[in-house]
């Protein structure tokens, strides 16, 4: 199982919000790329950086940044605002080595087969963000009428490999993972699932670990950043033999 520790950036700066709300925001760190340097020498191979500007329709402040970031090692996992081919494009040009899509495909959701086609099935996965159940998109601020496993299995048929299951009634609250969410999303659907939202133990790590085979990691955020969670033990959790 896979660790992303993660970045969200806005304003050029490292914050968390809760459950996705802009106005409850709380600023961690005024350098992403120590923050990254930090994570890189605690041990973990990937970063997953969130541009909450670009998804909150502030506009992209993170091209530079992401070069930055890319020149650390470390493999990005990129979401936030992207809304065409060209967004995604740009972002691997600068050195993402995966982008992470959300209110574009959920929208139009055909053009996640098209992403595949174009730029592989390792470089893309789609975003199922699910508030009361439905999947959300707009930064959050606005809900479908699909279920995380009814939009998942469309976008499987089409070749998308990895979803981003963010609870967000969970996310940014540290009470836990909804690991039933995430094992049924990977169970129903084929999808390598990344949990996201509530992460704050190693238990949860552990719990998400043994839940289901097809889930291919966990993000994790304000549990690192307020010390809940160190990085190098949940590491070593998600490497720990069966």
């Amino acid at each position: 199982m896979i660790i992303y520790p993660a970045i969200d950036v806005r304003g050029g700066k490292v914050v968390r919000l809760v459950q996705g709300d802009p106005q409850q925001q709380t600023v961690f760190s005024h350098s992403p790329l120590e923050t990254a340097e930090q994570w890189r020498n605690d041990g973990s191979e990937w970063l997953h950086v969130v541009n909450l500007g670009g998804a909150l329709g502030e506009g992209d402040q993170s091209s530079g940044l992401v070069k930055e970031l890319a020149g650390t090692g470390l493999k990005i996992q990129f979401g936030g605002g992207l809304r065409s081919f060209d967004d995604i494009q740009l972002k691997l040009d600068d050195g993402v080595a995966r982008v992470v899509l959300g209110t574009m495909v959920v929208k139009e959701p055909d053009l996640a087969n098209e992403a595949v086609q174009r730029f592989g099935v390792e470089q893309i996965a789609v975003a199922l963000d699910a508030k009361n159940g439905l999947v959300s998109m707009h930064g959050w601020q606005k809900q479908t009428k699909w279920t995380p496993v009814e939009l998942g299995h469309r976008f499987a048929s089409m070749g998308i490999r990895y979803a981003l299951y963010t609870d967000i009634n969970r996310d940014g609250k540290l009470h836990g993972a909804n690991v039933q969410g995430v094992a049924e999303l990977a169970r129903k659907t084929g999808l390598a699932v990344i949990a996201s939202g509530g992460v704050s133990s190693l238990e949860d790590i552990r719990a998400l670990r043994q839940a289901n085979t097809s889930i291919d990691g966990v993000v994790i955020g304000k549990a690192l950043y307020t010390g809940a969670l160190s990085l190098k033990e949940a590491l070593a959790v998600s490497r720990e033999s069966d």
